[in-house]
């Protein structure tokens, strides 16, 4: 082959190569949603079990689906049917998300109660000092501790910045002691005023962003999210810690 025949045909496979890169599924739904504005930042694009659907992963934590050109958004869950079980794959897919983000939180901008010798596990918690069940949960804290359980405190007041709870965490996490002035808080006393530059209007935010709706919201370490209080026994069966 002459070389210049060499050289064109070079070209043309080259050519062909980056328009199918181009040409990619997951490319062709990015440029298709970036029409929306900056409002919907895509985190990932990955293809499905299903030929033709697209997962998509904003980096708000909000998971759709598309097909292959970015015309249609399917908005729910993909649930996998294996003779008379079923998966849900989209429950993984936000766990794999939530345990990224959770884990993402510095410690030092978490209250945390870990235990005297092995940690065994740990619990995430997104908690309002006003919220009963939380104040429940709180109380169980050091049995929770005593079974090698970690407890990770982030702050979601529900009442949000207006409310009082809100200045009250605000108080906590600037405390000298934030263990003992969340201890305080939970057992409904008065402690001082604290200021400083604190977590609280993030950890809300991002408590928002994941979906939670109501105290206590507990996020297990592969990211299954656990609305509502469950006791420190069932935790522990949740957790596999014995």
């Amino acid at each position: 082959m002459k070389p210049f025949r060499k050289l064109t045909l070079g070209i043309m496979i080259s050519l062909a190569a980056s328009s199918a890169i181009a040409d990619a599924p997951e490319q062709v739904i990015k440029a298709k949603l970036s029409q929306l504005g900056d409002k919907m930042t895509i985190d990932r694009i990955t293809e499905t079990p299903v030929k033709g659907i697209y997962e998509v992963q904003f980096s708000g934590g909000k998971l759709v689906y598309s097909n292959t050109d970015g015309s249609y958004l399917f908005n729910g869950d993909m649930l996998k049917i294996e003779g008379n079980k079923w998966t849900n794959l989209t429950e993984q897919a936000r766990s794999k998300t939530l345990a990224k983000l959770i884990n993402a939180i510095p410690r030092e901008k978490m209250v945390v109660f870990s235990p005297k010798g092995e940690t065994k596990a740990h619990i995430t918690v997104f908690t309002d000092v006003d919220c009963g069940y939380c104040r429940k949960l709180h109380t169980e804290v050091p049995q929770l501790n005593e079974m090698g359980i970690e407890v990770r405190y982030v702050a979601f007041p529900r009442g949000g910045k207006k409310s009082k709870a809100y200045t009250v965490m605000e108080n906590v996490w600037c405390a000298k002691d934030p263990k003992e002035a969340i201890t305080t808080a939970k057992k409904g006393q008065t402690i001082a005023e604290n200021k400083c530059d604190n977590p609280v209007e993030e950890q809300y935010k991002l408590g928002l962003q994941v979906g939670v709706r109501g105290t206590p919201a507990l996020v297990l370490a592969d990211g299954h999210l656990i609305p509502g209080y469950k006791p420190a026994e069932k935790l522990a069966e949740l957790l596999g810690v014995k």
